[in-house]
């Protein structure tokens, strides 16, 4: 099956590669920047593995080579491409927040929106809550990694969190979060032996994760939402506090709700950045105080919070085995 990456040059675009380079039915016939470059040039570490031309991103062509396009372009810049391509049929994954969000809120936290029609149609890519009408998209909006990261820790317990008290969650980000532009924040200088909050109670992500919960948990509830930027490369890890407004057996729920999904695993102890780095899995683990609960998650960012699950969400839509490609193996020791 033939795929392509527009925005091939950032760091999730080399993830992809590597997971797509890894897949025994995906073809990589297309992969397209802002401007043209050689792709070894651009990733040295592909010299003698992979030698492609890094075409100027043309939504068309991209159509007729692919069957599916992965967009790993910035927000507000993937639905001006997202648009055109699937005027010509093909299919999209789109790993930008451009159709992540009802129309209300993606311009609160970003711009007008350019394509409202596929942006009513496109489908929340969180494959563990949204795996059959994932099989039938056309368009995928690929979870954020912090989304992703919360969202597989607090929706198991959707149905008994009580709604006054809400979600709180405490999350820290590897600097790859950041993405590969230069900036002040992100240089080692800033970076090296310091951890600091950004962007507290008001960081976008936060409306995702807030409207995803309401839309499985059903009714409004707040979330509390503090990103961190800590000084490792990749890898995030989430500490979530809820009352639930039953006394369950919170971890013995987690593993039964979890049971059947090969790429959660529920801990018994406090889960490790280093064990799912570099991996498709989510760890995660619970602990409880009577009715009040600590849940606490963690993925690879550029991974099951970006390259890996737009992998396996662009699986899904082709109607292959889910599994397909996506990275088992930690850097863990």
């Amino acid at each position: 099956m033939r795929v392509g990456i527009i925005g091939v040059t950032g760091y999730t675009g080399l993830e992809l590669i590597k997971c797509i380079l890894n897949h025994p039915k995906f073809e990589l016939t297309y992969v397209a920047a802002s401007s043209e470059n050689e792709l070894s040039t651009v990733f040295p570490s592909l010299k003698g593995v992979l030698e492609m031309k890094i075409e100027a991103a043309n939504a068309k062509i991209a159509s007729q080579k692919c069957d599916l396009v992965f967009l790993a372009l910035p927000h507000e810049k993937a639905m001006e491409f997202a648009k055109e391509i699937r005027e010509f049929g093909t299919k999209v994954v789109d790993l930008s927040a451009d159709y992540r969000l009802s129309l209300e809120l993606y311009e609160k936290n970003y711009t007008a929106h350019l394509d409202p029609e596929n942006l009513k149609t496109a489908v929340y890519g969180l494959i563990e809550f949204n795996r059959e009408r994932i099989k039938s998209a056309n368009l995928v909006a690929n979870p954020g990694c912090y989304p992703t990261c919360s969202l597989l820790g607090i929706l198991p317990f959707a149905k008994f969190i009580n709604k006054n008290f809400g979600v709180m969650i405490d999350a820290k980000s590897g600097v790859s979060g950041a993405g590969k532009s230069l900036k002040e924040t992100s240089h080692y200088v800033s970076v090296n032996e310091n951890i600091n909050a950004y962007n507290p109670l008001s960081h976008r992500h936060a409306d995702e994760i807030k409207e995803q919960f309401e839309h499985f948990a059903g009714g409004e509830s707040s979330v509390m939402f503090v990103p961190n930027l800590a000084p490792f490369t990749r890898g995030m890890l989430a500490s979530i506090f809820c009352v639930l407004d039953e006394n369950i057996d919170a971890l013995g729920y987690l593993r039964e709700f979890y049971k059947d999904e090969k790429f959660i695993r529920v801990r018994n102890e406090p889960v490790k950045v280093k064990n799912v780095a570099g991996t498709h899995f989510c760890d995660i683990f619970v602990k409880q105080m009577g009715n009040k609960i600590w849940i606490n998650s963690a993925i690879d960012n550029l991974l099951r919070g970006a390259s890996s699950q737009a992998v396996a969400n662009a699986n899904l839509m082709l109607g292959i085995d889910e599994n397909l490609g996506l990275p088992v193996i930690s850097h863990g020791i």
